[in-house]
């Protein structure tokens, strides 16, 4: 198997959207699954930290609508004076343009809570609406059929073997263990595979609620939001659109999660922050509805087998268990297609027990020598090199086959990068000459 680039025409056979799932709208604080006590709190602790705000911006920053619910947690707070009112913005909008102001009892009370968490944003999600909303938003298998799966990997160069491998590992929607020599693009293909599979979106929640404790979920770093047709004007209480929905929740593409040697242990779990004092969801979290990448896998922190045996039963069950610095253990569901890529031998990693695990198993070895060429002239045309059969024979034989060495899917690109940086350099044309093929070649190539 060998590759050109990564982006690719899904058109032949797009997924289809998950069943129409919408979070339920809420109306009042019991809606919410929150106690009205803990709402107050935040909503000080996001004066405390912000200064005088609007009730149409409070509502904006915990995520809630302002009409049957911020409105009430403002009013329970004036009566306890722990907020006054300093000022209307404008005439005719109503208490929720009135701007808030935290007193000396509301710094108090603030302060006691930040004592327990400092986290100041949007309302969370209790754990048992979030694992709902995940299992009615499961992905579906995508299925692609032998003739749909060459359309849509029609930018890249696939030998017939690996192709067929490919199909079923992605119409399983379970796990893939990538390996091979490095250069070949198993990350590449990895997210490609991301591509063809994860067309829709989905909905999360910004932050999960249990027992007091909070989840931070979103990640922009690691979630990409999508255009919103029900976007909820939190602040007014209108709504741009007909859609009503919780606005705790937002509108992401299914996850493509890349992790590599900074995987640790820890980071499988709820990370808790000591000085904040609210969690972090680990990757397998983050990733629900979409697709895990584990790259470089046998290099992370954690031993393979440790890892594997971290997710034997989600894996197995579809289910993982976290667990609260009380010791607490939480299930939520494992919606992940996990997909493992690396260079290092597997019998080095794993034993056949554990390799039997993971459903399907791709070598993506070195590629042919027509393939080798085919690459290179997509290469050369995309880059602009003026690519020829005789410069490419030449550095075939000069520079592989006279020195044994191992043909890579990724040295088209490099070579082709090196020869462009040297003719820019000289000021003459990026062609495939002896003279740049070997100026390129020595510059790139190391004899270990």
């Amino acid at each position: 198997m060998t590759l050109l680039r990564s982006k690719m025409d899904v058109s032949a056979n797009p997924p289809q959207p998950s069943a129409g799932f919408l979070p339920s709208p809420i109306t009042n604080i019991d809606d919410t699954g929150l106690s009205a006590l803990w709402l107050q709190d935040l909503v000080l602790k996001i004066l405390y930290f912000q200064g005088y705000l609007s009730g149409f911006k409070i509502a904006e920053e915990i995520a809630l609508p302002f009409s049957g619910i911020v409105d009430q947690i403002m009013e329970a707070l004036k009566r306890e004076k722990f907020v006054e009112i300093k000022s209307s913005q404008q005439m005719g909008l109503g208490e929720g343009s009135y701007i808030y102001g935290i007193t000396g009892l509301g710094i108090t009370r603030a302060r006691e809570a930040l004592e327990r968490s400092q986290y100041a944003g949007p309302a969370p999600v209790p754990i048992k609406i979030y694992n709902m909303g995940i299992l009615r938003q499961s992905r579906a298998k995508s299925y692609f059929t032998s003739r749909s799966l060459r359309q849509a990997l029609s930018a890249l160069v696939v030998n017939e073997k690996t192709l067929q491998r490919i199909g079923p590992a992605v119409n399983s929607g379970t796990s893939v263990f990538l390996y091979g020599p490095p250069g070949n693009g198993k990350t590449t293909i990895a997210r490609s595979i991301g591509n063809m599979i994860l067309q829709d979106t989905m909905y999360i929640p910004y932050a999960v609620y249990i027992d007091g404790q909070v989840i931070k979920l979103f990640d922009n770093v690691n979630h990409q939001l999508a255009r919103e047709e029900d976007t909820t004007a939190v602040g007014t209480g209108t709504l741009k659109s007909t859609g009503r929905r919780d606005p705790r929740w937002i509108k992401i593409r299914r996850p493509f999660i890349v992790t590599g040697g900074e995987l640790n242990m820890e980071s499988l779990d709820l990370v808790y922050d000591d000085i904040n004092k609210f969690y972090e969801a680990p990757f397998q979290m983050k990733a629900n509805g979409g697709i895990l990448l584990i790259d470089d896998f046998g290099r992370q922190q954690i031993r393979p087998r440790d890892l594997l045996n971290r997710w034997i039963v989600p894996l197995e069950n579809r289910i993982d268990y976290l667990t609260l610095k009380t010791g607490r253990k939480v299930e939520i569901p494992f919606d992940v297609m996990v997909i493992f890529s690396t260079n290092l031998p597997p019998r080095d990693l794993v034993d056949e027990a554990f390799l039997r695990r993971l459903r399907h198993k791709i070598e993506i070895g070195d590629p042919s020598y027509d393939e080798f060429r085919e690459i290179f002239k997509r290469i050369a045309s995309i880059k602009g090199v003026i690519y020829s059969d005789q410069g490419l024979a030449y550095l075939l034989q000069e520079w592989y086959i006279k020195r044994g060495r191992k043909l890579r899917a990724s040295h088209p690109r490099d070579l082709c990068d090196q020869i462009l940086d040297i003719s820019r350099f000289l000021g003459v044309e990026p062609i495939m000459s002896k003279d740049l093929i070997d100026r390129a070649a020595e510059s790139y190539f190391v004899d270990i």
